[in-house]
Formats: structure tokens, sequence, C-alpha cells
């Protein structure tokens, strides 16, 4: 069963940083284009990061520069990483992980990330 595991939501204030995970199982992950979408109440999903197997990474203009995106593969843990600095109230959003190999596509249950006053 193919389980993509989501943590590290919550409230912080504008500047501040978070560090979102995503555990992935079930999946030959190695293999996986992975990455995170998120969609803001009102708003299309969109997408944030991603990052191929070969770690190129893409992002949307409006996280360029404050948000990277990484994965571990060591030990088996097969997660993958966004760390989001300098956070603005626009970044508040339900974050979902996501992994995609060919047609196929898993989706993770989303984390809430609210950056308020």
């Amino acid at each position: 069963q193919v389980q993509l595991v989501e943590s590290g939501g919550g409230l912080v204030q504008p500047g501040g940083s978070l560090r979102l995970s995503c555990a992935a199982s079930g999946i030959i992950f190695d293999i996986y284009k992975t990455g995170w979408y998120r969609q803001a109440p009102g708003k299309q999903r969109e997408l944030v990061a991603t990052i191929s197997p070969g770690s190129s990474t893409k992002y949307t203009d409006s996280v360029q520069g404050r948000f990277t995106i990484s994965r571990d593969r060591d030990n088996a843990k097969n997660t993958v990483y966004p760390q989001m600095n300098s956070l603005k109230p626009a970044d508040t959003a339900v974050y979902y992980c996501h992994a995609l190999h060919g047609g196929t596509v898993y989706w993770g249950q989303g984390t809430q990330v609210t950056v308020s006053s």
C-alpha cells in the first residue's frame, strides 16, 4: 500500500521558517519525481516545488529564493522536505506532498501552514 505522510505544518509568524516532511512508503522512491503543491482557501491547487530522481529542482516564482526542496534516501527514509524561509501570509495554505512516475500520481493527505501575526 502506497502512503505519503506529511508532517511539520503549523502556525508561524511572517518572516519565520517551517520545514515540512513527507515520508513515502510502498513505492520505489528513487524513480519518482516528488514535490509539493498547495491550496489556499478559494483558490486552485498550485505547484510549489518539485525534485526529480536526478535531484533537479523546480520552484514556482513566488517561492523562488525562499523555499528549498530536498530528498533524503539514506537509510530508507524516503523523505522529501521543503525548507520554507521568509514566510509570508500569502504562503498560508494546505500543503500536499505528491509523487509522480509515468502516469501514476500519489498524494498525501495535506498539512496546514498558517502564516499570521
